[in-house]
């Protein structure tokens, strides 16, 4: 592998292993755009106000979601951008709001886990878990602020049954009955269930009578939880329990990702749906801008978007199906403008700017040859995929395939072309609902690789540099091939 290949496709197993919830991902692409000089902003604020042209900025929603542009020097009211949307969020099991119990007449400290997503959950069992997410946490001075955890080490296991106990040749199991981790063996000392029956009656004979005790909506959140959860995560938070109000919490291996095969060429690792696009698209706009003069004679805005909750429909206030991207495409689009070149800058800003929606691809599985349509069979290490589906499942058409492939040219960059077969079910992503939201050019792509939705995935190695150089060259050369393609 060359130098480079290898220095990107560390680069994202250190992105990776940092992030195992979405709110983890925001972060990280958080530092890596704030040590090039990316702003912080907020969408409760005035941006025509603090944006200025040759300016890089970032904003989030929900911690979760995370959209960063960098404005050329030359934009002006009504220009086309560059777009590239991807996702933060990958299938998992979540800790439910009451997750507290006992597996065993109370010998085993179990956790209520709720599915999120479409995973292959027979994945799950036998696996190393640790915990990730958000806190709420309760302030001396009365305030709420969220603060991330990252236990990064097994403490949560779902052990499979032995083969002499059940002998059945396709692993079956039930969702709600036989997918809750094991934590740990209840001590004496810890087993109170008994009397903490007792305490919840007379907490609700309270109630009932009035106490002196100040009135509590929801149980406390160590009677929710097995209270040595909790203490694990205050610990980690560096908080006290008794200040944790709620939290958001994931399940995820603590097995890192790495470099495997023969030769380095494969990446095995968690969530590569979707942080390998994540971390391509904003290493991409950051190796646009590294110039000193990389915006000086830019008409257009580079913009890269991250969203949660694409693998549960996207339709959240944070999601690719919500108001963010549209809301900030409508707010930049009037910057610098004045009152004849804003009315409807909006409008021709979208007919002039296109989006690549990045998320990962199928690569042909050796073992399952079958599955894939005869001639359209990505491979690892070959170039990003475009994919295409004649029922709209992907947004992809003729004038965004030309004008991909000419941004591949410019950066040497291999490409691959994806249909399903005409017997097989199509998986879809942000593409099409962003598509009709905002009426701009869409093209569906990403990298191929192995055992989607698996806690355990398998990709290219090389295809990392594939994707940022190909990313890179889109927000460099967008403006000046904008107006070679059209279509009326």
């Amino acid at each position: 592998m060359a130098n480079q290949t290898m220095e990107w496709a560390n680069g994202f197993l250190d992105y990776v292993n940092a992030s195992p919830t979405p709110f983890h991902a925001v972060r990280s692409s958080k530092e890596r755009l704030e040590k090039v000089g990316f702003v912080g902003i907020r969408e409760r604020d005035n941006w025509t106000k603090e944006l200025k042209r040759g300016g890089k900025y970032y904003l989030t929603r929900n911690g979760s979601t995370i959209i960063a542009f960098a404005i050329g020097k030359k934009w002006e009211a009504g220009n086309g951008m560059a777009l590239l949307g991807a996702h933060t969020d990958s299938p998992a099991l979540r800790v439910k709001p009451k997750s507290r119990k006992f597996g065993e007449s109370g010998s085993f400290l179990q956790v209520g886990v709720e599915t999120y997503g479409g995973g292959l959950w027979h994945t799950w069992f036998d696996r190393d878990l640790g915990l990730a997410g958000r806190l709420i946490v309760k302030e001396s001075d009365g305030t709420f602020v969220s603060k991330l955890v990252h236990i990064d080490r097994p403490i949560l296991r779902i052990p499979t049954l032995a083969i002499h106990l059940d002998r059945q040749e396709t692993f079956a199991f039930n969702k709600e009955t036989q997918l809750f981790p094991i934590a740990g063996l209840a001590a004496t000392a810890l087993n109170k269930t008994p009397a903490d029956n007792e305490k919840a009656k007379e907490h609700e004979k309270e109630e009932r009578e009035g106490s002196g005790k100040d009135f509590a909506p929801l149980a406390a959140i160590t009677e929710r939880h097995h209270p040595a959860i909790v203490t694990k995560l205050a610990e980690a938070a560096g908080v006290s329990a008794e200040n944790i109000m709620d939290f958001e919490i994931l399940l995820f291996d603590t097995q890192k990702a790495c470099l495997g095969g023969i030769n380095d060429e494969f990446i095995f690792s968690a969530r590569l749906d979707n942080l390998m696009m994540s971390y391509c698209a904003t290493e991409g706009i950051i190796e646009s801008l590294k110039a000193p003069d990389a915006l000086d004679d830019e008409t257009g805005i580079r913009l890269i978007s991250l969203f949660d909750h694409e693998e549960i429909g996207s339709l959240t206030a944070q999601g690719a199906n919500s108001n963010l991207l549209p809301a900030v495409v409508r707010r930049l689009s009037t910057l610098f403008g004045n009152a004849d070149t804003s009315a409807t800058a909006y409008e021709e800003t979208l007919i002039k700017s296109m989006l690549w929606s990045c998320d990962q691809a199928h690569s042909v599985h050796p073992n399952y040859g079958a599955k894939y349509e005869s001639d359209h069979r990505p491979a690892m290490n070959a170039g990003p995929v475009i994919k295409i589906n004649a029922n709209a499942r992907y947004a992809t058409n003729s004038p965004g395939i030309v004008l991909t492939q000419e941004v591949a040219r410019g950066a040497n960059v291999p490409l691959q072309l994806f249909v399903v077969r005409n017997d097989s079910s199509c998986g879809s992503t942000i593409g099409p609902m962003l598509s009709a939201a905002l009426g701009t050019r869409t093209i569906d792509m990403g990298n191929a690789q192995l055992s989607m939705h698996s806690i355990r995935e398998t990709g290219g190695s090389h295809d990392v540099e594939h994707a940022i150089n190909l990313f890179s060259h889109y927000f460099s050369r967008y403006s000046e091939l904008e107006d070679k393609i059209l279509v009326h």
